[in-house]
């Protein structure tokens, strides 16, 4: 079998950051599970990834004579897998318009396959999930969800619900992974399918209306309001009111405040009554910080929130607009709306400014928020987020209120 190895098309990472600063393009949770993990079960195998230099002593290529080079942005269907499986060596698969899925090769690439590479390129034409946008994450998340839970429970018995003041409408649509703890709460999946992961746990007065998925390891805290198309990665603790939002893992929101149509990376903390905007008053398209344009595009969606980093944190009451873009390792907090555009490194808020984010002082909090998880904030996390610093210096906050 070769070897699965998942690129990073250049365009398609640069649209989405800051979430592909820390990670490579399939390193995004989208659904319950991330991109790698659904084409390591698809193909049934543990992909490595070809991302950008920096990146791939933590995500490193592991290439041999006979490779698959898996576009990573795609979401896997079977007759995509069945087709790259077919691939005989030197030959590629490609979109109508171009766009380059998956190339079969006996040579290590360093960069990823392009459409005028020399392949022998085949079209693939049905429809495919592709993320190429941030809001892409949360637009697709519902489906993904579904076809997630499909493979991963297809076969097998859920744990049961045994506490007597749990409600549950569509039950058989309701996956319980052994370890979770369910307490006094509703779980309504007649619209979509609700997972719960190995030891997590919903706390007393919750209401989860599925599609929804909760990671090992995580909690929804007392009361917590879980509206549909929602992934809670793993080892989260998450409070209030979260709708059509994913949290990547590793994160905190574990109070009241609402957050809609957002994406949370790794490592980040949202303190009491922290709340977005997901749609704008006037019923008109979000805009969105682009990082390859340096100014704000139109999402051509009337719904979008928060989009932010790893390793960043938002202080009690802070507010964020309708499509706001955070960086990794921000320390944002104040009064009123903050900023539509946030760059990493930056400490402050919209009432008094923003300044640099110590260096030092970062990698010291980063290391500490590892260390209350029992892990190791090692050194090559450490190179990470310094060269995410030097990246981010051409960067500049900014709020462009005539532009919202």
């Amino acid at each position: 079998m070769a070897n699965l190895i998942l690129f990073d098309e250049p365009t398609i990472r640069k649209a989405l950051l800051p979430f592909t600063f820390t990670r490579p393009v399939a390193g995004i949770r989208i659904g319950i599970q991330t991109l790698a993990e659904k084409w390591g079960d698809s193909l049934s195998q543990t992909p490595s990834f070809l991302t950008e230099s920096y990146l791939q002593t933590k995500f490193p290529q592991m290439a041999g004579n006979d490779n698959w080079y898996v576009n990573g942005a795609i979401c896997p269907i079977p007759a995509l897998h069945d087709a790259i499986s077919a691939l005989e060596m030197g030959a590629g698969l490609i979109m109508p318009d171009g766009f380059v899925l998956a190339v079969r090769t006996d040579n290590p690439l360093e960069a990823s396959p392009a459409i005028d590479d020399d392949y022998d390129f085949h079209t693939f034409a049905e429809p495919l999930t592709i993320v190429r946008n941030s809001w892409d994450i949360f637009v697709h998340n519902g489906d993904q969800i579904r076809a997630d839970f499909a493979r991963l429970t297809a076969g097998r018995q859920s744990e049961p619900i045994t506490d007597p003041f749990t409600r549950c409408y569509a039950p058989e649509h309701i996956f319980v992974e052994p370890g979770a703890t369910i307490h006094g709460s509703i779980l309504n999946a007649e619209g979509g399918p609700i997972y719960i992961g190995r030891n997590a746990t919903i706390s007393e007065g919750s209401v989860v209306i599925g599609p929804f998925s909760l990671g090992e390891g995580s909690t929804v805290n007392w009361g917590g309001k879980m509206r549909s198309n929602t992934t809670i990665g793993p080892f989260c603790k998450v409070g209030g009111e979260v709708g059509n939002s994913i949290f990547f893992g590793y994160s905190n929101k574990a109070h009241d405040g609402f957050l809609g149509n957002s994406v949370i990376g790794e490592w980040c903390n949202l303190g009491a009554n922290v709340n977005n905007s997901n749609l704008k008053n006037d019923y008109s398209n979000v805009k969105l910080y682009s990082y390859p344009t340096r100014q704000l595009e139109d999402t051509g969606r009337i719904f979008c929130g928060l989009m932010m980093g790893d390793f960043t944190k938002a202080g009690i009451s802070t507010m964020f607009n309708t499509g706001t873009v955070v960086g990794v390792s921000v320390n944002v907090f104040g009064s009123g709306f903050q900023t539509k555009f946030v760059s990493s490194f930056s400490w402050g808020g919209a009432s008094d400014g923003f300044t640099t984010y110590r260096l030092e002082k970062a990698i010291h909090v980063a290391r500490e928020a590892f260390k209350r998880r029992d892990m190791d904030f090692n050194e090559v996390e450490e190179r990470i987020l310094r060269e995410i610093f030097n990246q981010e210096r051409s960067f500049t906050s900014f709020n462009p209120m005539n532009d919202l």
